[in-house]
Order: structure tokens, then sequence, then C-alpha cells
């Protein structure tokens, strides 16, 4: 029988997880109950979802619009077109918008770091629009830039039209959306991502505290931002890292500052008591090997393009099971990359993700001998 039209069975290494195997499986309880117009936590590393509502509506965002400002405005850095040293003067409009405030003067040069820190810590709506206007030269046009920049992350549910989330028509986001762009903050930026966890900020003699509770609150908190309007609510997006896991938790639309931060902290509790998250994979590392017809080579190495984590209920890692299923006929010539089969990760009875098996190297076609050969084998196959 051709081992390339059969399932091939993967058990993973006992090694890895030995401590996991030797707790009982708990009963999962449903999510806490908790009162938001939208919330959604879920694991940084599978992004899988642990408990959600209206996850995907589209709902004001007040100042968590600033994470999407600041990962416009990483961006910027990270490409060279903007410095930490920089100098921004101060605009009229800048000095003028309502909201909260980082207390910059109108026409003084501020440096970028410091309107950062204004902008993540304090939520300075007047750093913010200062920021978007040494970006993109206006308000509107950094909106463009953002939008933009959400399309590359896929969201879905976005759409900004200023810098700051003060009230506007057709300014929304999603709490799906939200976690997204928390986890490319994390991700992309680590060295910036650091300054959400900074707990108060002076600039001109006036000190003001970070609003997000849960930093004083839970040591495993490290970050990201508070959000309030009279429409919106009291909102807050928060990561934590307990054990190598990492959560983000969205809360969107709740009726106070203890509020949004008591249901955040319920979320993240919830999905760090029943739930664990386990790398199964390295990306571009081989997982199997199948047979090449009329290629330079007779094989090809398989395996995934990224990494993959999967989440699944505290004490059930033994209850993992993965297969793979190749393509039927692999011909050359083939792309690094091009998909010739799928791995099925099973939970107990249940499929919970099929994963593209792809070619960790290009193969070429193979000399007129070797092509002849090979049809003539496959004639008889």
């Amino acid at each position: 029988m051709n081992p390339d039209r059969t399932f091939v069975r993967l058990f993973f290494l006992v090694s890895l997880l030995v401590c996991s195997w030797s707790q009982a499986a708990a009963p999962v309880p449903k999510a806490p109950s908790v009162g938001a117009k939208a919330y959604l936590v879920e694991d940084f590393h599978s992004t899988q979802a642990i408990a959600e509502k209206n996850a995907d509506d589209p709902v004001e965002p007040a100042s968590i619009t600033k994470l999407m400002s600041a990962y416009v405005i990483f961006k910027e850095i990270q490409g060279g077109t903007l410095n930490l040293e920089d100098k921004v003067r101060i605009s009229e409009k800048a000095w003028r918008t309502p909201g909260s405030r980082m207390f910059v003067e109108v026409n003084t040069e501020v440096s970028v770091a410091d309107l950062l820190q204004g902008m993540i810590i304090q939520s300075g709506n007047d750093a913010t629009v200062a920021l978007a206007e040494k970006v993109a030269g206006s308000e509107e046009s950094f909106a463009a830039l953002m939008n933009h920049h959400a399309q590359e992350l896929k969201l879905t549910n976005s759409h900004f039209v200023n810098s700051t989330g003060l009230p506007a028509s057709e300014h929304y986001t999603s709490a799906r959306d939200i976690a997204r762009i928390a986890r490319a903050l994390i991700e992309e930026f680590p060295e910036y991502y650091r300054w959400y966890s900074v707990r108060k900020f002076t600039y001109n003699d006036i000190t003001q505290y970070n609003r997000n509770k849960l930093l004083w609150r839970d040591e495993s908190v490290d970050g990201l931002k508070t959000g309030h309007t009279e429409s919106a609510g009291y909102c807050l997006v928060t990561s934590a890292e307990r054990d190598g896991m990492r959560l983000i938790s969205v809360v969107l639309g709740t009726k106070s500052e203890n509020a949004r931060a008591d249901a955040s902290q319920s979320l993240l509790n919830y999905g760090f008591r029943f739930f664990e998250t386990h790398k199964l994979y390295d990306a571009n590392t081989r997982l199997t090997t199948a047979r090449v017809w009329k290629g330079s080579v007779e094989s090809v190495d398989l395996g995934l393009d990224q990494a993959f984590y999967i989440t699944i209920p505290r004490g059930e890692y033994k209850s993992l099971d993965a297969s793979m299923q190749l393509q039927e006929r692999i011909i050359a010539p083939i792309a690094k990359g091009q998909t010739l089969g799928q791995a099925v990760v099973r939970l107990g009875d249940k499929s919970v993700r099929e994963l593209n098996l792809v070619a960790l190297e290009p193969v070429d076609e193979g000399s007129f001998w070797q092509r002849i050969t090979d049809e003539a084998l496959l004639y008889f196959e």
C-alpha cells in the first residue's frame, strides 16, 4: 500500500508535558456573566476564543481607538520615517482637542517619545492628535492610514475617522478586531509595548496615573488600554501572562471603571483557570516526507509555514491526537510553501483544527529520463 495515500498517525511527545498528563481533567463551567455590551477573551498564541459575547458587532471604541493609532505610529518608527527623538510642534487643534489630556501647550515642541507616553499612559487626546498630524499632516489623513493598516491586519468590522476615539459617525470597531490590534502590538513592537504597563507619567509638572486598575490588582497584567465616553460606556483591553500562557481580554460598554476592571479580571481568571495552551509544532520543521514524482529528487519534506498552538480545557492534553493526509500524487515542479496535504488535530473524537502541510523546499522538474521513468511507474499505480 502506498504510504502517501494513507493516514499517518502522529503521537505527541510525552516528555514535553509529562506533568499535564498527570492532571485529572476538571469540568469546564460556563464563562462568567459580565455586564458588557461585548466582550472577548482569547489566547494570544493560538488566537482561539475562550469566551465571547457579540465579539464581531461593530461598537464605538472610545479611547481604545488609540491602540490602532499607536500601531500606525510604531510602524512609522519601524520604517524610519519617524524617530522617538523627533520634536513635534503642538498645533492649536491638538491643544484644543477635548477629553482626556496630556496638557501640552500650543506652539511648544514635544518629543515623539513624550507624546507617545502621554497617549498611552495618560490617554491624552491632545498628544494623539499632535502625533497624527506629525505622521500624516492632518488627522483626516492619519485616519486613512489607520484604515489602510486595518485592512492589512484583516480587521473585518472596523472603520476609523479620527485618532482619539471621540464619538463620530462611521467610527467603529469590534471586540475581535481590537484583540487583533492588541496581539499585533505585543508581537511586532515588544520594545514599545512595555509603556502599556507604566502606572504613571509626569509632563509639565503634572502627574497622571494609568486608568487600567488591573495594573495594580494583578501582577500578571502588563497592558493595554482603557476607554470611556458617555455613548461607548467604560471599556478595557487587557493582556496578562501566567506561566507562559498569555491571554487578551476585551470588555466594551460597561457601566463604571470598577465594572470594566472586574469583568476583565473575571474573564482572565476564567481563561487561566480552566484552559491551557500548548505549542504542538514549530514553523518550517519537517513533520513528514512525501514521495515526489517526475522531480529532480524523489521526496520533499512537509511541515507548517507557521508555528501551531492550541488552547484546550485544562488536563485534556492526553486526549490530543493528530493525523495527516497527503495528496494522492505529488508531481514536480513544486514550489516552496505549496500545499500538499492536511494535518487534522483532534481532541478526543472531535476534530478541532485542520492545517495545511506545505513543501519546506522547492523541487524542480526532473530530467527527461526521470520523467519518463516515473510516468511509466505511475501508469501501473
